[in-house]
Order: C-alpha cells, then structure tokens, then sequence
C-alpha cells in the first residue's frame, strides 16, 4: 500500500485577473532504499485562486485516485497552514491526512517545478514563493516508559544501505540515497538506540512521522533533539559528557556532508542481528 505526500499552495504565477493560480502537488513516498523513483506515481493540477477550497482539493485528489489506482494509506503534508482544508478533503476521502516534514521527494519535486516549470508559464512573476515559517517548537522529554537505556553514535557507508530491505526491522521506512544525491561510498551517520522495551519504543516512534536528528548545541544545555510531525520535537538525551558532546558535532557534521541524510535505530541492545526499528531520514530545507 502507498503513501502520499501532498503540497496544494499558490505558485509564483498570476492569472489573468492578476490573482495567485494555485496548485496541487501529489506524489508516492519511496518506501525503501530499492525504489525505482522513475516509477513512482505523480499528479499535478492547476487550480484558480476562485476555487481554492476542501471540496476542490477533494475532487483532485479522487482524480488522482482514480489515475493511480487505489487510494494511499494515508497522506504526508508539511504545509501547516493549510492543515484544516487539506484535512478536511482527505477525511472526505476517507484517507487520514498527516503533517509531516518527512516529504523529501516531493520537497525536491516543488523545487525543480520552481526552477524549470512556473518560469514558463505566462504571468510567471519572477521572485520567492512565501516559504514555509515554522516556529521553533519547545522541545518535549520522552515519556518515561519510552526513554532508551542507552544509546551510541555510529555510521555505515552508503552501500549498506541496497540489502535494508532484507534486514530484520520490526518498524522502520527507508528511501533510496540516490534521492539525496548521496553516493554507496558516503559514510552515513547515525544513533542507535538500547532498551529493553525496544519493541514498544519503536512501536511508539513509529506513528510520530520522523523527521530527523540534531545536535542543539546553545548556552542553556545541549542536547539531541528528535524532531516529528510538522513541528514536534523530543528530547533524545541531555548531552554533559565533553566526550559526547565532540561525538555529536561529529554526527551534525558528517550528516551535512551526508547531504542531510542519517539514521535511527532501535535495538533491545548492541549485540542484537535484528532492529525494533530502523529509519533512514534525511533533513531538509522547506520551501
């Protein structure tokens, strides 16, 4: 079964009427590391500013439905401002909708549009899209029952990553490095995570929409942050060890070099062969 990522916004082209012509992004999430993005489904549709609307959106995304096939299991969206009407139109469907920044192709599909597709249109108006603002969310701590017993900084390189599909993962989503334009010979950061109650863990991580790690390095403590959702963010751990804190500068800085891409692994402890949960992740810039 599919997942979605959706954008439905105005574009930098105006109609004849001088208003904003909007439009609705839809394309399939890559879901492991082997997919063939080429064969991934796609849908696009202009939409004029007099119709922006639930019930527009409802009736494009039946379109798109009825050209794919079968209806996703649900939908990722990142634009929080249009929470309430994409919400809507998918619960129309029948689809749950979910804010998540884990939209990695469709963030890269939105960005070539705006460098090769809306210049040729008419009523191009050259300049920036409003971007995406997203407040700093205050950062939550881990319940108690969920919090990991320990957890270690590591890396693999890009090639290990072609057999993730045959690993034993009990909870986990992957998407193929090339989308990242990271190469098999790339080292690839990461952090596993111990605990005895792996499974629960990952279970509980799992309907969170990952989005990525950071090390938040500022006066008032640093630490690592798990961000989810649309603008969630956990508190991994408190970082007061100066051994760890040089680990993680390492972590933000290969993972930067890893064009953004890292990963999260859930283990009942380290010499476990098999994953509670294992996901690929990748930060991004919104547009």
């Amino acid at each position: 079964m599919a997942i979605w990522e959706l954008d439905f916004y105005s574009r930098p082209i105006l109609d004849e009427n001088q208003k904003k012509v909007w439009e609705v992004l839809v394309c399939e999430t890559p879901l492991d590391t082997r997919t063939k993005t080429d064969a991934l489904f796609r849908y696009t549709q202009y939409c004029p500013s007099t119709q922006v609307n639930s019930g527009w959106l409802r009736t494009a995304l039946q379109e798109a439905v009825n050209q794919a096939g079968e209806a996703p299991i649900k939908i990722r969206f990142f634009r929080r401002q249009m929470n309430n009407m994409i919400t809507k139109a998918c619960q129309d469907l029948g689809i749950p909708a979910q804010p998540s920044r884990r939209t990695l192709i469709l963030t890269q599909w939105l960005l070539s549009r705006m460098q090769e597709v809306y210049p040729k249109e008419p009523g191009y108006q050259e300049g920036t899209n409003p971007s995406v603002r997203l407040d700093a969310p205050l950062p939550q701590r881990l319940p108690d029952a969920l919090e990991g017993q320990q957890w270690a900084f590591v890396t693999l390189n890009g090639a290990d990553f072609a057999d993730m599909p045959e690993w034993e993962v009990g909870f986990g989503e992957g998407f193929p490095l090339s989308m990242a334009q990271v190469n098999p010979e790339t080292r690839i950061p990461g952090v596993l995570i111990f605990s005895p109650r792996a499974l629960p863990l990952a279970g509980w991580m799992s309907g969170l929409e990952l989005a990525y790690l950071k090390f938040d390095d500022n006066p008032q403590g640093a630490r690592m942050l798990l961000e989810t959702g649309a603008t969630e963010s956990w508190i991994l751990d408190n970082i007061k060890s100066p051994q760890i804190n040089a680990e993680a500068k390492g972590f933000e800085s290969a993972k930067q070099k890893a064009n953004g891409v890292h990963f999260i692994g859930v283990q009942s402890d380290p010499q476990s062969q098999s994953f509670a949960g294992f996901w690929l992740l990748c930060e991004v810039n919104l547009p």
